[in-house]
């Protein structure tokens, strides 16, 4: 069934109207009933590719207890608890999770950052073995839509910390080799490749010599740069050396967070959009609502010293009742509308074409809006845009069309200079 054929039947119905061609699409959305605009924005995320630049599911089956050599967490059901699993992609659309190999800052002083980067990747492809009908690697554009033709999920891989490259530029070849098709250059701390917006130590002052030849080198193998959690410096720097577009996987508008340097200020996205990138929408409380950032942090503190003064853990069931209970009374979480500000914000300064998904699922905690508590509910998010007035090429462009441009980029540099 060629894609979108379905809305535009429905829309006939709904508005009265003709429609031979894809073309011909004139449509009011804001003047839809709310039932009729989440019916239209639930058939457009099923029936075109969608791609999240950023979900932490590989880390989410560490601290879980799954390793290689136990049982896998079984993503193909329904899950209890966690942002991601088969049946609730399906139910959102989402097509193709970029699978976070994330690595906490402390393996950079601690070792071993290589190794659990390896063993998350082999953790990313077992689900493809144990799974084959629902999931599938994918290096590529190209084997996203082949997945997507085929049914099954895709998870693409990033690589979240740039910590294991080590001090070798050879193991960005190895990790290309691996799968890995974008590297965030830093976390939570500055590394031997540059600084990070978390971190006050501002060690390198941006790019360190060595990372200038990291870029370089991702340029050349066709490894995406991704400068979500650098400092500005850092990104400032990149673009200075970078020969092709850089994506920022889950990042959001500095605009609405004003001093959090993890998110994007406007002359940033500015920039970004001038080197031809991409900013892919953090969906946590704390990425897109300044209000539920500053009540998030002083719910946290209360919460810590109640945990104490009452000898209690998280995990006591006494202390989630309490928990769930104040987190509501004190701190309600921000609603989709906050998340569309952010798209609307950004196009504003730069257009549609550098807009895309980086949800940050799995890798957030509870913080996420109403209505975007997890992979099924991106219809509720493209309804809103469309409520706006975005359309139907503007939404085909944030779920996929944006990204594979960029990526297509990188593939094409790479190929032309191998």
């Amino acid at each position: 069934m060629k894609k979108c054929t379905y809305v535009l039947a429905l829309l006939s119905v709904i508005l009265g109207f003709s429609c031979a061609t894809e073309k011909s699409e004139t449509i009011d959305y804001a003047a839809l009933s709310e039932e009729d605009r989440m019916r239209i924005a639930t058939d457009l995320a099923q029936q075109t590719i969608m791609v999240d630049g950023h979900v932490d599911l590989p880390y989410r089956m560490k601290v879980g207890g799954f390793t290689l050599q136990r049982e896998i967490l079984d993503v193909s059901t329904r899950t209890e608890g966690g942002n991601f699993d088969f049946p609730r992609s399906k139910e959102g659309g989402l097509d193709a999770p970029f699978m976070s190999i994330y690595i906490p800052a402390r393996y950079q002083e601690m070792g071993g950052a290589k190794a659990l980067a390896d063993s998350l990747i082999l953790m990313t492809e077992r689900l493809t073995t144990t799974w084959p009908d629902k999931f599938g690697m994918a290096y590529s554009p190209a084997d996203i839509r082949a997945n997507f033709e085929a049914g099954r999920i895709s998870l693409p891989m990033g690589m979240e910390n740039g910590a294991p490259i080590e001090d070798k530029l050879e193991n960005l070849a190895y990790f290309h080799e691996r799968g890995i098709r974008y590297i965030t250059l830093t976390h939570s701390k500055d590394n031997l490749i540059g600084d990070s917006s978390y971190d006050t130590t501002y060690m390198h002052g941006g790019l360190s010599e060595f990372g200038v030849e990291v870029v370089k080198e991702m340029n050349r193998l066709g490894i995406m740069v991704d400068i979500s959690h650098v400092s500005d410096d850092t990104f400032y720097d990149v673009l200075e050396v970078t020969q092709v577009p850089v994506i920022a996987s889950h990042s959001s508008a500095r605009h609405f967070t004003p001093g959090f340097e993890r998110n994007m200020g406007d002359d940033m996205i500015q920039k970004l959009a001038e080197n031809g990138g991409v900013i892919m929408i953090n969906f946590g409380g704390s990425f897109v609502d300044q209000d539920f950032r500053e009540g998030n942090d002083a719910v946290r503190e209360h919460l810590v010293n109640w945990l104490a003064e009452n000898e209690l853990s998280r995990t006591d069931p006494e202390a989630q009742q309490y928990i769930s209970e104040y987190v509501a009374a004190n701190n309600p979480f921000p609603s989709v509308q906050k998340v569309a500000d952010h798209f609307d914000h950004i196009v504003s300064l730069v257009g549609i074409d550098h807009l895309g998904f980086g949800s940050d699922f799995d890798g957030v905690g509870d913080t996420l809006p109403t209505g975007l508590k997890d992979v099924s509910m991106y219809p509720n998010l493209i309804a809103e845009l469309l409520k706006r007035g975005y359309s139907k090429e503007d939404i085909e462009k944030v779920c996929y069309k944006n990204l594979f441009r960029v990526w297509k980029a990188v593939e094409q540099f790479a190929a032309d200079n191998a």
